[in-house]
């Protein structure tokens, strides 16, 4: 079962504060004696006032519904493989255990912030007694060198929690910046993601496209009759496919959505032919790499405006195959009701390297103790 922990971090959601040049008169962060000491930093300027919409915090977008998916196992995980059998030695070897401190969240990139929830997530799972603070929501948009949230307590609670917070969210910021892209471009269709996730982290990835404006395709196996070519091939053809699945469903009592998998105009009219001549379940036909790419860059989507014309409305419409950002606009004024794309949580690369043919990128995000110090390099890098 999905677990949410229902007792998370103190968390409280502030106004926006934007990134302003730092004064260099600033004090430099010192250590003071509390009950434990308090490693406090220098008060970060407000913004310039900004719009009531730009500061308005986004509604919290929960992650999927999945009946065995255990989100605390898989970060209970990311912090088991980087503490091995020994913990963070280095931690125990500079700070002590009494030493508490302020750490503050950096955007160093323009782009939409995902991991918020899965961030509070884990910083209870490591130290419940941290506190949360975020000045912006998932899914809003961040600008380089915009300080975001902060979180304060343990200083080794915090930097043990770290890397595990940020690989997580980079990742899901990565996802939730090109789905908002995506989904803008693809108006008045949907986009969806794939199942093409990292193992192990589906639900994590999809929970990113959710919070980028996007929506989710089936979750798994269990959730969705998909019959695809391997299904039909193996079946004897599109009809008999559709007449076992049919049959099954029905047999077993099992209401699902239904989805064929069609890569030419004659398998959309066999499946048309077959629903019109049988009670079916079926909910939504994919229409398979029916945009072709062209020697100039551009793709021709007349074969699959024609596929979906002919389905004129009966069902869902899917399109599948050369998604790019660059080609969703034309597929989405096709009339298709979904576009589906690998793009959106496959070939990860880091915040500062594009591969050859780079799908997401990381967004790049800090969390950092000297907030002053980072912000000065920051900048000096063209990261702030």
């Amino acid at each position: 079962m999905l677990a949410i922990p229902t007792a998370s971090p103190a968390r409280t959601l502030l106004p926006r504060r934007d990134h302003l040049p730092i004064s260099s008169s600033f004090p430099s962060p010192r250590a003071r004696q509390l009950p434990g000491r308090l490693l406090r930093l220098p008060a970060r300027p407000r913004a310039a006032p900004m719009s009531a919409e730009a500061r308005a915090p986004a509604s919290p977008v929960p992650p999927p519904a999945h009946p065995t998916y255990d989100l605390k196992a898989v970060i209970a995980l990311a912090l088991s493989e980087d503490a091995g059998d020994r913990g963070d030695v280095s931690c125990l070897a500079t700070i002590p255990s009494n030493v508490e401190a302020e750490a503050t969240f950096i955007a160093k990139a323009d782009g939409v912030i995902a991991g918020i929830g899965l961030a509070d997530m884990i910083f209870n799972q490591v130290d419940p007694s941290l506190k949360v603070e975020w000045f912006e929501s998932d899914g809003n948009y961040v600008h380089k060198g915009l300080q975001f949230g902060k979180v304060y307590g343990s200083a080794q609670s915090i930097i043990v929690a770290e890397r595990v917070v940020l690989n997580f969210m980079q990742r899901m910021s990565g996802i939730a910046t090109l789905t908002k892209a995506m989904a803008d471009a693809a108006r008045p269709a949907c986009i969806l993601e794939t199942r093409k996730t990292a193992p192990g982290l589906r639900l994590v990835d999809k929970w990113a496209v959710l919070i980028g404006g996007g929506k989710n395709h089936r979750l798994g196996l269990f959730d969705m009759v998909m019959i695809k070519d391997n299904h039909i091939s193996v079946a004897g053809g599109i009809a008999n496919a559709m007449r076992s699945v049919d049959q099954f469903l029905e047999k077993e009592n099992i209401k699902l959505p239904v989805e064929v998998e069609t890569r030419t105009i004659e398998e959309v009219k066999d499946v048309l032919t077959y629903a019109a001549e049988n009670k079916t379940s079926l909910t939504r036909i994919m229409l398979d790499n029916m945009v072709v790419p062209l020697p100039n860059g551009d793709v021709d989507v007349s074969m699959l405006k024609d596929a979906v014309q002919l389905i004129n409305g009966r069902f869902e419409t899917e399109a599948s195959g050369n998604v790019t950002i660059d080609t969703v606009k034309k597929i989405g004024e096709t009339g298709v009701t979904y576009i589906s794309s690998i793009q959106l949580v496959q070939t990860f690369v880091d915040p500062f390297q594009w591969s050859i043919n780079p799908f997401v990128k990381a967004l790049d995000i800090s969390l950092k103790i000297d907030t002053e110090l980072a912000l000065q390099v920051g900048r000096r890098t063209n990261r702030a």
